[in-house]
C-alpha cells in the first residue's frame, strides 16, 4: 500500500515537471519568431531578458505545483485513502472525450508551431528570388528600390500574419471559449485586409511609375502618345485617387466585421464612385483643352492673324468647357449620393437670375468682353495702349483683360472700364528714330549713310518689313539738326528695332566721322591779373 502510494506521488511529480519542461521548451521555440514582428519592438537583449524571466516564473510555478501536490498527497495518505484509487476516480470525473480532445489539441498546436517555424525561412527565400527576378525583368532602375521596399514590407507582415494565424488556430485546437477565436479571427482578417491594401498601394505606385516611364519613352509626334507629356502632370492626382479608393475599400471591409458600425460599410462604394468621378472630370478637362488646342492651333495653313485670333478664342473656349464639365460633375455627384438635382438646378437658375439683375457691372464686363472679341479691337499678342497703361495682351477673358507691361508687371483691367484703345499691332508699325547731326554736316551724305544702314537692317532683322527711309529734316535745334527716319516693322517689334537702329547709326557715324553734337557748359573765370579767360567744360 505504501509503496503504491509512493509510486503515484512520484508519477504525479514527474508528470508535473514534464509539463513545465514542455512549456519552457514551447516558450523558447515560440519567442524567437516574435523578434520579426515589427510592432512588438523586441530586440535580442529584450528577448533574452524576457526568456530569463519566463524561465524563472515557470521554475517557481513548477516548484509550487510540486509542493502543493506533495502536501495534498500527504494529507490524503494521512486520511488513510488509497492514492491510486483516488486519482483514478478523480480522472473518471472528466469524460474520455475531454482527454482525447486535449491531447489532440496539444499535438495539433505543437505541429502547427513547428510547421510555421520551418516554413518561414524558405518562404523568405522565395520572396527574395521573386524580388530579384522582377528587378531584372523590369529594366527600369528607378523601380529597383520601390520593388525591394515592397517585398521587404511583404516579408515582414507575412511573417506577422502567419503567427497571428497560428495563434488563432491554437485557440481552436485547445477549445478556448468561442469569443476568443471569434475576435482573434476578426483581428486576423482586419490585419490581412489592411496589409493587402497597403501592399496594393505600394504595388500601384510601382506600376504607375513603370507605365509613366514607358509612355514617356515611347511618345512620338506621329502616335497618340504625343499627348502624354501634356497629361503627365495628372500622375500625382491618379496616385492620390487610387490611394483614397484603396483606403476606402480597406475601411469598408474592416467596418463590415464590426457589428455596431457595420452600416457605415454601405457608404464605401459611394465614396469610391465620387473619387472616380472627380478624377475622370479632371481627365476630361485636360483632354478637352488638348483637343481644343489641337483643332484650333495645329493647322498648317494658318496666317499670323488667324493664329492670334484663335489664341484669343482658345482660353474662352477652354473656360466654357471646364465650367461645363464642372457642372456635369456636380450633377453626377449629387445623383451618386442619392440627391435629386432637379430642385437644386431650379433654385440655382432663380438665384442666378437674381444675381444677374444685381451684378450689372459683371454683366457689363462680359458684354464688353464679347464686343472686344467679335469687333476684333485687339487680340492676344497685340501691343496696346489704354488710357492709363500699355503692354502686351496676355489673355482676354470674359470679364477682364491681362496686359504685361514692358517692365514686367501684369495689369488686370475690367473689360467694362476699357475706353480709348491704341493698337500698335495691326499689320505693321513704324519704328521712328530721330537723329541729331551738326549744322556743318552734309545732309545728302548723311541720308545716303542712313539708307545703306536701313538696307543692312532689313537684311539682318526678319522683323523689318521694308528698308529704313529718311523722312526728312524734322527740326532746327539749338545745337543740332534733327533728322527723322522711319522703319516699317512687324507689330510689337518697333521698340527693339529702334534700339538696334540707333546702335548701327552710332557705329556708322563714328566710322564716317560725322559728329553727333551735344550740349556744352561754358565757364568764365577771372584770374585777376591777365584779364578774363574762357574755359569750356563739356557736359554730356
Amino acid at each position: 500500500m505504501l509503496g503504491l502510494n509512493l509510486l503515484v506521488i512520484l508519477a504525479e511529480l514527474s508528470l508535473t515537471i514534464a509539463v513545465f519542461c514542455f512549456l519552457n521548451w514551447l516558450f523558447a521555440k515560440s519567442i524567437q519568431p516574435l523578434s520579426q514582428i515589427s510592432w512588438l519592438h523586441l530586440g535580442t537583449s529584450r528577448l533574452q531578458s524576457l526568456r530569463r524571466r519566463a524561465r524563472a516564473i515557470l521554475l517557481a510555478s513548477c516548484g509550487l505545483a510540486c509542493l502543493l501536490i506533495l502536501l495534498a498527497n500527504i494529507i490524503l495518505v494521512y486520511q488513510g485513502k488509497n492514492l491510486a484509487e483516488y486519482t483514478l476516480a478523480l480522472m473518471r470525473q472528466f469524460p474520455q472525450e475531454f482527454w482525447i480532445a486535449l491531447g489532440t489539441g496539444l499535438f495539433k498546436s505543437l505541429a502547427i508551431l513547428i510547421l510555421a517555424s520551418v516554413a518561414i525561412r524558405p518562404l523568405h527565400g522565395l520572396l527574395d528570388s521573386a524580388c530579384t527576378y522582377l528587378q531584372e525583368a523590369d529594366k527600369i532602375k528607378a523601380n529597383d528600390a520601390p520593388i525591394e521596399i515592397w517585398f521587404g514590407f511583404l516579408k515582414k507582415h507575412l511573417t506577422n500574419g502567419i503567427w497571428l494565424f497560428v495563434l488563432w488556430a491554437c485557440s481552436h485546437f485547445l477549445r478556448f471559449p468561442s469569443i476568443v477565436p471569434q475576435y482573434l479571427g476578426i483581428f486576423l482578417l482586419s490585419y490581412a485586409i489592411i496589409i493587402l491594401g497597403l501592399l496594393t498601394i505600394k504595388a500601384t505606385g510601382v506600376l504607375v511609375n513603370t507605365l509613366d516611364a514607358i509612355s514617356h519613352k515611347r511618345s512620338r509626334p506621329n502616335n497618340l502618345l504625343r499627348f502624354y507629356p501634356q497629361l503627365r502632370h495628372l500622375i500625382p492626382l491618379l496616385r492620390r485617387c487610387l490611394e483614397f479608393a484603396i483606403y476606402t475599400c480597406m475601411a469598408t471591409l474592416v467596418i463590415g466585421f464590426v457589428e455596431p458600425i457595420s452600416f457605415l460599410a454601405n457608404y464605401g462604394p459611394v465614396v469610391i464612385k465620387i473619387i472616380a468621378i472627380v478624377f475622370l472630370s479632371r481627365v476630361c478637362i485636360e483632354s478637352a483643352n488638348l483637343i481644343a488646342e489641337e483643332l484650333l492651333l495645329k493647322s498648317q495653313d494658318l496666317t499670323e492673324e488667324k493664329t492670334k485670333k484663335r489664341r484669343t478664342i482658345l482660353p474662352i473656349l477652354q473656360s466654357i468647357l471646364k465650367y461645363g464639365i464642372f457642372f456635369g460633375t456636380g450633377i453626377l455627384i449629387l445623383e451618386t449620393i442619392g440627391i435629386d438635382p432637379t430642385p437644386i438646378l431650379a433654385a440655382a437658375g432663380i438665384l442666378g437670375l437674381a444675381i444677374g439683375l444685381g451684378a450689372q457691372s459683371l454683366i457689363n464686363d462680359i458684354v464688353c468682353g464679347f464686343f472686344i472679341l467679335f469687333e476684333n479691337y485687339y487680340l492676344v499678342g497685340d501691343y496696346i495702349e489704354l488710357e492709363d497703361t500699355e503692354g502686351l495682351v496676355e489673355a482676354i477673358e470674359l470679364t477682364t483683360t491681362r496686359l504685361r507691361h514692358n517692365n514686367g508687371q501684369v495689369c488686370i483691367i475690367r473689360n467694362g472700364q476699357i475706353g480709348n484703345i491704341i493698337n500698335y499691332s495691326k499689320q505693321y508699325v513704324y519704328a521712328v528714330v530721330e537723329i541729331g547731326i551738326a549744322y556743318e554736316s552734309n545732309l545728302d551724305r548723311v541720308y545716303n549713310i542712313i539708307q545703306e544702314i536701313g538696307k543692312l537692317l532689313q537684311a539682318n532683322e526678319p522683323d523689318v518689313l521694308e528698308p529704313t527711309v529718311v523722312d526728312g529734316l524734322e527740326e532746327f535745334g539749338e545745337f543740332e539738326l534733327v533728322v527723322r527716319t522711319l522703319s516699317k516693322v512687324k507689330p510689337g517689334k518697333n521698340r527693339r528695332i529702334q534700339r538696334v537702329l540707333r546702335k548701327m547709326i552710332k557705329e556708322a557715324f563714328d566710322r564716317e566721322g560725322i559728329e553727333i553734337p551735344h550740349a556744352s557748359q561754358v565757364e568764365i573765370v577771372n584770374d585777376g591779373q591777365n584779364g578774363d579767360r574762357l574755359l569750356f567744360k563739356n557736359s554730356n
